[in-house]
């Protein structure tokens, strides 16, 4: 009798053990999934920050929309890093011109403005860009390195 109950306790304590390990196996493989995309997620970010930068570098694009695309990017990085860091000090060319240009209208939402309205637009948009491209190579140039 009595090692019929030990035998069931063994049983029931092996298989509840072998449970918790397949548990702990199937949380440890997430975690590392989990990993994984972050990383992806971040060499993905990095390399299309490199790219945006050099293409501003190369004057291929243009400061806002380049400022427009990074500032994006670099809140994306920010938030999964353990130490974030403050783009605005480190950037403040870039910081300047977001603060422009991030509420004008693009794409689609341009073409509910009068063609005045738009060169209005464009034009402070073109003025700001003027005003911040010393301090926005130099931040290239800082963001390059880092990137």
């Amino acid at each position: 009798m009595w090692y019929a109950l030990i035998t069931i306790a063994v049983l029931v304590v092996s298989g509840l053990a072998f449970y918790a390990g397949q548990l702990l196996w199937k949380v440890k493989a997430q975690e590392e999934a989990q990993k994984q995309e972050k990383s992806k997620k971040l060499t993905y970010i990095t390399e299309s920050v490199s790219h945006i930068a050099k293409a501003m570098h190369a004057k291929q694009c243009e400061y806002s929309e380049g400022v427009l695309r990074i500032w994006v990017l670099l809140d994306h990085y920010n938030a999964a890093q353990t130490a974030p860091k403050d783009y605005k000090a480190l950037y403040p060319g870039f910081a300047n011109l977001y603060e422009v240009v991030k509420d004008m209208p693009t794409h689609e939402a341009r073409k509910k403005f009068s063609k005045k309205e738009i060169f209005e637009m464009d034009t402070k948009r073109w003025d700001a860009e003027k005003e911040f491209e010393q301090q926005i190579e130099t931040d290239l140039e800082v963001l390059l390195k880092e990137f």
